[in-house]
Formats: structure tokens, sequence, C-alpha cells
């Protein structure tokens, strides 16, 4: 099944509320969303503030995963790349 790296936009936000999407969009994806699986995801702050995710997900299809975001809401969804290999130093140090 393919994997997918979603790139998002929570606007400015505190921790209270992002550990509340958090917590929704893993209650979305458990009790309504089967086939699709959120893999990790790396919470960044922009330069002016807004709070970034860039997020791992293993879904059917790209349409799966705005299902999800409607059903989520409160952020854009910016940039969706299919994932096409993992490279890490120690493929290429010997």
């Amino acid at each position: 099944m393919p994997r997918y790296l979603i790139e998002r936009n929570f606007g400015r936000i505190d921790d209270e509320k992002m550990r509340g999407y958090s917590v929704e969009s893993a209650r979305i994806l458990k009790d309504d969303m089967t086939g699709v699986a959120w893999v990790h995801s790396h919470v960044a702050i922009a330069p002016d503030g807004t709070i970034r995710t860039f997020c791992v997900y293993v879904a059917p299809d790209v349409d799966h995963l705005h299902e999800h975001a409607d059903r989520l809401g409160g952020h854009e969804i910016e940039a969706i790349y299919e994932i096409g290999g993992d490279v890490a130093p120690s493929d290429f140090i010997a």
C-alpha cells in the first residue's frame, strides 16, 4: 500500500489545541477509516509562528487522506507527496 507525506498548516495554535487535533485524528482513523494508518509526524514551528506538520500515512489513495483531513478540520493541506523510498546515512557510509 502506498505511503504519503502530508504537509499541513494548523496556523497559530497552542500545544493543548494541537494535542486535541492529534487525539481526534487518531480516533477518526481507529473508528471510521479502515485501511488508513498514521505512521508518524514531525511538528514544526515556521518562522511566522504557525504550526506545520509533516506526517507519514499509509493509505490506498490520496482521496482517503483528503477525507481524513475534512473530518479532522482545523487545518489546511499544503501538499501531499507519495513516498518513493527511504534513505539514511548508514546506506552510504561503510
